[in-house]
């Protein structure tokens, strides 16, 4: 059975020491910059950049963009960027 996009992201909270959560939500800002620093993309934690801007800095450090453009990653994650990320959080823990 294939894993639900609410399985992905509690599993790539899990992965970055945040809570699951029951209801259906996209990350809170909080939890993205969590994940940027698990994958060393470096952000100013005193006040935290645009979502856009960490959503894109997760896919430029997991190679799934490019550049660091966070007009490449205005909406939130994809079934398929989840899947990405939550690949790279398994090889991580390997």
């Amino acid at each position: 059975m294939s894993q639900t996009v609410d399985d992905l992201r509690n599993e790539i909270r899990l992965a970055v020491g945040r809570y699951e959560r029951q209801e259906s939500t996209a990350f809170t800002k909080e939890a993205l910059a969590a994940i940027c620093g698990a994958v060393d993309y470096e952000i100013d934690s005193n006040r935290l950049p645009p979502k856009s801007q960490m959503r894109a800095g997760i896919l430029w450090k997991i190679g799934m963009l490019d550049e660091d453009d966070s007009d490449k990653a205005e909406t939130p994650f994809r079934k398929d960027e989840l899947k990405s990320i939550a690949t790279w959080f398994q090889n991580e823990q390997q």
